[in-house]
């Protein structure tokens, strides 16, 4: 805790130097094709084709994220082998968010976790290079064509998917509706390069990556890495003044037994809600509240709808996630809605709800299905574009064939969740 709160500390007192340095900066020219992190964001998917701001030199934008929550949670199982929760504040998170115009249309991302939950101490979360635009070869290179493509690649978050574009990301909550993110969180960071090209509301993106969370060069005996392959299909249509429509595809495939397996479990951050379920003798998992099938040779789809009719909003989650045969033929599905209703002048305040379940088996060998579910209910208020707090209830349940002597015999765990964040 003493670490931490120094971490902090000298964090917050870099950023204002930083921020101070570079007011003028920050003030004369906009990041360009960004999605802007604060309320401004909100509902915003793929980065968007509107130019932004002119290229005028290289400019440096320095930008945090900073959470709090109180949490006020029981939990409980078959055993009743677990520890007994109070109420009170959880160690606060931070991001460090450095984004970098490095000429017109190309652009550098870098995020830090400065305090996490499953990390005290900071450490880079990812970053990539974006490109809109190929002036920097050639004044007007294949413009045309980077009027509705761009192209990114680095080691960060890749894009399958739309569920990733409203979870929480460590400290950056400001997107989510609510404090969890969904049980089976489709996020991992990767090496990767995509494309994506979006046209008059029609989306396609397609990329690949190593498909490892921990890149290493060293090959052993059992290994047998392969190239994941994902992509996405789907439309994204503002109607009228009052109805948006989108609707997307997303697919991810890896064959490899040991690379792949990272997609619901490349969250190194750690679960929102803390210490639930964590066993009175033996090691916390910092993870717990979400399910990571942990498959190998990985085939996953995932349909997302969204619509938003004035201030009432719907998004949606059908997720298969399956192994191969030869590595038990196990599948699980998830399914996922949520309601939002925003109101207030600005749309500064909503209120909503989200269930989400996971349900399937883990092989062909053993006949006994699981399922997870949880309930949400909750809403929030933007104090400005910047801040947000927001409150909710939550209860989540594990049914099905889990063994007499496993931890998520009978568990369940239910509460309020008060947070508080900044971004900017």
């Amino acid at each position: 805790m003493k670490l931490t709160l120094i971490t902090l500390v000298s964090s917050t007192l870099v950023c204002m130097m930083s921020t101070s340095s570079l007011t003028f900066a920050q003030e004369k020219t906009e990041l360009q094709y960004f999605r802007q992190n604060s309320k401004d964001g909100l509902n915003v998917f793929e980065a968007p084709k509107e130019k932004g701001g002119d290229f005028e030199k290289v400019r440096v934008f320095v930008g945090g994220d900073f959470a709090l929550q109180f949490q006020s949670i029981n939990h409980s199982n078959s055993l009743n082998n677990l520890v007994e929760l109070g109420s009170n504040f959880n160690l606060p998170s931070a991001n460090l968010n450095i984004n970098t115009q490095l000429a017109d249309g190309l652009r550098l991302h870098l995020r830090t976790y400065l305090s996490s939950k499953h990390h005290n101490e900071a450490w880079v979360k990812g970053g990539y290079l974006q490109i809109d635009r190929l002036g920097f070869i050639k004044e007007g290179f294949l413009d045309g064509i980077m009027d509705y493509t761009t192209v990114t690649f680095g080691l960060d978050e890749f894009n399958y998917g739309d569920s990733h574009f409203r979870r929480s990301d460590n400290a950056r909550v400001i997107f989510n509706p609510f404090i969890g993110n969904y049980i089976m969180d489709s996020f991992s960071t990767e090496a990767f390069g995509e494309v994506t090209v979006q046209k008059d509301g029609l989306i396609a993106v397609l990329g690949l990556s190593n498909g490892k969370l921990n890149q290493n060069v060293v090959v052993n005996d059992n290994s047998d890495n392969k190239v994941s392959f994902y992509g996405k299909l789907g439309v994204d249509k503002q109607l009228n003044e009052d109805f948006r429509f989108r609707l997307t595809g997303s697919w991810y495939l890896n064959h490899g037994t040991t690379t792949g397996s990272w997609l619901y479990g490349g969250d190194r951050a750690g679960s929102r809600y803390y210490h639930v379920l964590d066993p009175l003798e033996g090691n916390s998992n910092d993870f717990e509240g979400r399910f990571n099938p942990r498959f190998k040779q990985m085939t996953a789809f995932q349909l997302n709808p969204f619509l938003k009719y004035k201030g009432l909003e719907f998004f949606g989650i059908l997720e298969s996630v399956g192994n191969s045969e030869d590595q038990g033929n196990g599948n699980f599905t998830q399914l996922s809605g949520e309601l939002i209703y925003r109101f207030g002048a600005t749309e500064q305040f909503y209120l909503g709800g989200r269930y989400n379940t996971v349900k399937g088996k883990n092989n062909d060998s053993d006949p006994s299905e699981i399922e997870i579910s949880r309930a949400n209910i909750g809403g929030g208020w933007f104090m400005t574009k910047n801040v947000i707090v927001k409150l909710e209830y939550m209860n989540q349940e594990y049914k099905g064939g889990y063994s007499a002597t496993s931890i998520y015999n009978g568990a369940k765990f239910n509460g309020v969740n008060l947070e508080a964040a900044i971004s900017f």
